[in-house]
């Protein structure tokens, strides 16, 4: 793409406007090793990306391009081509100005896409306008996403979510796409009807705007019962005072490669966008024997989808009332510095800015040791580690044990020796200063929780 940088007037800005939609390069899925009768069955959606840069460098719109194309990949779609263009803010009837919608329609005839991707959240307008216009299926940013989310949700309560989400989305755009679903469908991926309109409910939303706000009601119920189970095991952790930290971070930073290396817990691990939807946690302990949990949490991108936020709410609620946070970053992304303000956001929208934070930089073996480098000064309590080859894990055990909040209550206790069933639960629930076997019993110098602390108050 030709170099741009930003203008500091009007008159630079309307001439950027006069120019055509700027081509980005090297945007363009390549199919290797695939035969014909493979790409027949795979059916991949055929789509060009669609960007529109109003603030930041030229550098920031490319990667944003970028990561519009890896989603789309994750999708199941074949990229063909990538359009941008520089606006002080997007076309509020066709988001790339009426007059760069028939170079988009000439690149969509010329590649023959089935499906245009536009990087930012559309108004119903907008996409009726544009699908007008170009005469192939248009999606959105958020649509995108949600498509993803609906293919990798696996247990009942991630597929209610995504389900959720999606019906809340299309309800404010019923009267945008309602009219032509028919032609909506596009291509086909899985034998599903494309992006956009895939879902592990229904495969198309009626128009019927009362249905839908009826099936939002059963999934809310749905979920809520659901909730159930995780909060009966969340109480039983707190009873026990088992602190909890919370594995989190953008998507594709390598969260379940690094919950598989601290626990081998067997996680999926897998080089796509969004891989993990459905949260796993798993008990470990600290080199002195202190347990905690560890829970691998869905991943974050930049302008994740309110609606996703607030299915997602009751498993967010891993990050929000944990203890501690491993906030994981891809080291080698070409914008870290920018996951990690995108993941704060979301933080801050599921109120856990408040809770003690390491920031775990992954991927070391591939990264710039430059950026690394800058990172660390910028984040001062890092740990740089590579799930890859385990460099750095020792480090970050060490920074874990030491940031894990410590039991509340001292005791300096005599157990007798028939009592093996507190000393036990010393052992398993605290963290033992000392002891020492006498005459009269075992006596222990520890840290445990309140409860367990008047359990054994008797033998003080």
């Amino acid at each position: 793409m030709t170099a741009m940088t930003p203008e500091d007037g009007t008159t630079g800005l309307e001439l950027e406007e006069r120019h055509s939609l700027r081509r980005v390069a090297g945007l363009s899925t390549e199919l290797q090793d695939i035969s014909e009768v493979e790409y027949r069955q795979l059916r991949l959606e055929r789509v060009v990306l669609v960007g529109v840069w109003t603030t930041g460098t030229a550098l920031d719109a490319e990667n944003s391009l970028t990561e519009l194309k890896l989603l789309a990949e994750t999708a199941g779609s074949e990229v063909l081509d990538a359009l941008m263009q520089r606006r002080q803010k997007p076309d509020p009837a066709t988001y790339i100005g009426s007059g760069k919608v028939e170079e988009l329609r000439a690149a969509v005839s010329a590649t023959g896409a089935d499906t245009v991707i536009c990087d930012g959240e559309l108004a119903p307008s907008q996409l009726r306008n544009l699908e007008d216009r170009v005469k192939v299926k248009v999606v959105d940013r958020t649509a995108l996403i949600l498509d993803i989310f609906a293919q990798h949700a696996k247990s009942k309560e991630g597929q209610a979510q995504v389900e959720l989400a999606q019906l809340q989305y299309q309800t404010q755009r019923l009267r945008g796409w309602g009219g032509n679903l028919s032609r909506q469908a596009g291509g086909q991926t899985s034998g599903g009807e494309g992006i956009g309109s895939r879902g592990p409910g229904e495969t198309k939303l009626e128009t019927d705007r009362r249905h839908i706000q009826t099936k939002i009601v059963k999934l809310r119920k749905e979920l809520k019962e659901m909730a159930v189970t995780r909060e009966t095991k969340k109480a039983q952790r707190r009873k026990n005072e088992v602190p909890a930290v919370a594995i989190a971070g953008y998507t594709n930073a390598g969260k379940s490669s690094i919950l598989n290396r601290l626990t081998d817990a067997g996680a999926l691990v897998e080089n796509a966008l969004f891989a993990t939807l459905d949260p796993t946690t798993r008990r470990t302990e600290t080199s002195d024997g202190r347990l905690y949990t560890l829970s691998d949490t869905v991943g974050f991108v930049r302008h994740l989808p309110h609606q996703i936020v607030e299915a997602f709410r009751s498993t967010l609620e891993e990050v929000a009332e944990s203890d501690l946070i491993l906030h994981i970053v891809d080291g080698s992304h070409p914008d870290p510095a920018g996951q990690i303000a995108a993941v704060r956001e979301v933080f801050a929208e599921i109120k856990a800015t408040d809770i003690p934070e390491i920031i775990v930089i992954n991927k070391v073996d591939a990264a710039d040791p430059v950026v690394i480098s800058g990172l660390l000064t910028r984040e001062p309590h890092a740990i740089v580690v590579s799930a890859k080859t385990g460099e750095g894990f020792d480090e970050l055990l060490s920074a874990i044990e030491a940031d894990l909040p410590r039991p509340a209550a001292v005791i300096d206790v005599v157990l007798p020796y028939d009592r093996g069933d507190l000393l036990n639960q010393i052992h398993t629930h605290g963290e033992i200063e000392s002891i020492e076997h006498t005459a009269d019993g075992t006596h222990v110098i520890a840290r445990v929780s309140k409860e367990l602390a008047s359990q054994v108050s008797d033998y003080a």
